[in-house]
């Protein structure tokens, strides 16, 4: 919830306009609901694709405030971010709630982006990889296995999320190749193929490091895609 509406033109433009085409990377932008309209103006001759933050777990009705997944793709979104930590912590999206919105948005032809992650108290309790596994499984007992791995999952440390730490590239990478195997177990060629991202904490700095990972295929992007620059210096080091 940053930024007002000349803010957010500018810098969508400076995105489009400073993203190089030829890489291969594909570049997700997610900005708030009211702004969709002008982002899809600004992005559709470019490679660029357009995604939202979240979405209503239900199809259609007296929800007042919500946003169904079907209004979304009328805007031309084609990913929706479902599960992110500040709506667990928030507004309490427990993983029933996850799954059942990562199950409209891929009811509706779109693509969620599954997070998930531990909190700091749960990663010195050793628990990352139960929590993990406890998202997953909710998505999974929901959907199914292909359905899921035909989504993008983000692994989000919670404790890594706007305070300037960050997991280590080896620690992501050990929790994304525990999400791989996990989802493997239910299918190889799908786990195998789907794309497992990082958020937390990512910055041109550490971008290149992280991507270089064995089983990190790009990130979701928090503070620093605010600043054009900076993201497109992401964009770059991840391709």
């Amino acid at each position: 919830m940053n930024g007002g509406l000349e803010n957010v033109r500018r810098l969508l433009e400076s995105v489009v306009h400073g993203h190089d085409a030829s890489l291969p990377t594909e570049v997700v932008v997610c900005p708030p609901y009211v702004y969709l309209p002008i982002a899809a103006a600004i992005v559709e001759d470019s490679t660029l694709v357009l995604g939202a933050q979240n979405a209503s777990e239900h199809r259609s009705g007296a929800f007042t405030g919500e946003v169904a997944v079907e209004m979304l793709a009328d805007f031309g979104c084609r990913y929706v971010i479902v599960g992110h930590s500040e709506r667990r912590a928030l507004y309490a999206e427990g993983d029933a709630v996850v799954a059942e919105k990562f199950a409209r948005v891929t009811e509706a032809g779109l693509t969620p982006i599954l997070c998930v992650g531990e909190t700091l108290g749960e990663r010195e309790a050793d628990q990352t990889e139960s929590v993990v596994a406890r998202q997953l499984d909710a998505v999974l007992q929901r959907v199914g296995a292909a359905a899921l791995t035909a989504g993008v999952v983000a692994y989000e440390p919670v404790w890594a999320i706007g305070t300037g730490r960050n997991a280590s590239p080896e620690q992501a990478n050990t929790v994304h190749a525990f999400i791989r195997q996990r989802l493997a177990g239910e299918d190889p060629e799908g786990a195998a193929g789907m794309r497992i991202l990082y958020g937390g904490s990512v910055k041109a700095s550490n971008s290149g490091a992280l991507c270089g990972m064995s089983e990190i295929d790009g990130g979701l992007i928090g503070g620093a895609s605010l600043k054009a620059d900076e993201f497109l210096t992401i964009c770059r080091t991840a391709g």
